[in-house]
């Protein structure tokens, strides 16, 4: 079983006096379901749990009066064997998307407040419209990602005290003993080439092949070109399949990682595709780096949407749309030019998303210079450069002196802690964890 840090936040919110209901969402396949069956099954009596897509017949339990005596009478009967005992049942409504009543249905459970309720489902995004009354203000929400590096080191049996340790040496600005150094490169290199879906992290740690995790990676890929054409509308359903595969070619194949519609078909425009990047998007099945036109805060209010890079939702997604040689390359070090820069890029950015930070890059035309990433914390915008090797952060130090204001920046490279010109934080790529 996957060590996951989601089980705490499940904790916190069961021991919240007069919680509402629960939302967990997240891409397909992160781990949704089985991160709140061992929840259920460790802290409580017992779990009632109606997956709605694999059970369609459960939908008759909602369709009558969305009143919660009712719809535990109406749930007794479906389930004989459950008592449904306020406090010390869980109710697990799975692939809720598939049942508008039942997402109607929380606002009522959250209202009699007796019960503890937790609902998933991958495209909420995309759905929720189709619900009679969406729950607004009586739900808290999670979001949940795959698998993140720091719970990648957990489940090779890096203990967390270790992973502690090192992120002294990240706070204290201090170089990391060499050999400390060295074995933390190789698990984030083994990380990056298997990325952070549950299927294909444990599939790692059982066999340690990566023939067998390229596999799950594929049927992971297969599975999210399934939901597209499944959940597009038809209009959609190509124009979202093309966006998505060629995901790969705009991160890994030319200097620019902006996402260019021409990638996708010759000629092509915005006009045509835009709509089912907005799809995807909802869907939770890839996410967006915006331009700036300015590194102030607030950076939302400087973004533009029609200027963009786009990632998948995670590494393992990515990796999946190269053949098996890729990840040998990876481990290995020895991507190369645009590919090996493009994919560290990537890399980075699913470390940042997987911390919950909003994704921003500035670029000037006239002068070329260009951050790869700037994230907002605490009101401030702090400009991240992602060096595959260990180069000189040219862009990065034009930019800070034409805003001197900026007082915490970092340049993430192959090599260990340091501190460049102005002032500029150097961490190995690793310690993006830390951020």
């Amino acid at each position: 079983m996957l060590k996951r840090k989601v089980y705490d936040e499940l904790k916190n919110w069961k021991n919240t006096k007069n919680k509402k209901c629960l939302v967990v969402q997240g891409a397909r396949q992160v781990g949704k379901t089985f991160a709140i069956e061992q929840f259920g099954e460790k802290n409580y009596d017992e779990v009632l749990e109606i997956n709605f897509k694999e059970v369609p017949s459960t939908k008759e339990v909602f369709a009558g009066d969305l009143v919660a005596d009712q719809m535990v009478m109406a749930l007794r009967f479906r389930f004989p064997e459950k008592r449904i005992e306020p406090g010390k049942t869980l109710l697990f409504f799975d692939e809720i998307q598939e049942c508008p009543e039942a997402i109607t249905s929380l606002k009522f459970w959250a209202l009699d407040n007796r019960y503890d309720v937790i609902a998933s489902g991958s495209l909420l995004g995309i759905d929720y419209k189709r619900a009679s009354s969406y729950p607004v203000g009586y739900v808290d929400y999670i979001h949940m990602h795959g698998v993140d590096f720091e719970e990648f080191l957990w489940n090779m049996g890096v203990k967390p005290d270790v992973v502690a340790s090192i992120r002294e040496f990240f706070e204290k600005r201090m170089p990391v003993p060499e050999t400390i150094h060295n074995q933390m490169m190789r698990y984030f290199r083994i990380y990056a080439a298997i990325g952070g879906m549950p299927e294909a992290v444990w599939k790692y740690v059982q066999t340690k092949d990566f023939r067998e995790v390229h596999k799950v990676q594929r049927d992971l890929l297969q599975g999210y070109q399934y939901d597209i054409a499944h959940y597009a509308e038809p209009d959609e359903k190509v124009k979202a399949e093309k966006c998505y595969l060629s995901l790969s070619k705009q991160l890994l194949d030319k200097e620019s990682h902006k996402f260019q519609y021409k990638e996708i078909e010759s000629g092509a425009r915005a006009q045509k595709y835009y709509s089912s990047i907005e799809w995807l998007l909802r869907a939770d099945i890839v996410e967006l780096c915006r331009i700036v036109t300015d590194v102030q805060y607030d950076l939302e209010d400087y973004a533009r949407d029609d200027f963009f890079r786009a990632y998948t939702t995670d590494l393992s997604l990515l990796v999946a749309m190269r053949d098996l040689s890729f990840k040998q390359q990876i481990v290995e070090n020895t991507l190369v030019g645009h590919t090996k820069g493009g994919f560290w890029e990537s890399v980075i950015a699913d470390v940042l998303l997987k911390k919950g930070y909003k994704l921003y890059f500035y670029k000037n035309e006239t002068t070329r210079k260009e951050l790869d990433f700037i994230i907002q914390k605490d009101g401030k915008p702090i400009p991240i450069e992602v060096k595959s090797g260990n180069t000189k952060a040219n862009s990065l130090n034009s930019i800070l002196k034409k805003w001197p204001e900026i007082d915490e920046s970092y340049k993430l490279v192959d090599g260990n802690v340091g501190t460049a010109e102005n002032g500029v934080i150097t961490i190995p790529l690793y310690m993006a964890m830390f951020l």
